[in-house]
């Protein structure tokens, strides 16, 4: 099959790609995850998720 690859460090199966979608390929990672955190601040998560992380931080100290 030419479709996959073997790595020559592991034998690892990959899938070939050109060296441009490798290249930028995070960049589409980083958008969504910007994206995703301009959502949950127009919710306002950030307090919610920061009430729960001092929460849990206290309850693992064993203050709370």
């Amino acid at each position: 099959m030419g479709f996959w690859k073997s790595d020559e460090r592991g034998g690892r199966m990959t899938v070939r790609r050109n060296g441009k979608s490798r290249q930028y390929g995070w960049l589409s990672g980083v958008l969504l995850g910007v994206i995703f955190l301009g959502i949950g601040a127009a919710q306002g998560q950030f307090g919610v998720i920061c009430r729960k992380a001092v929460m849990i931080c206290l309850e693992c100290i064993g203050i709370g």
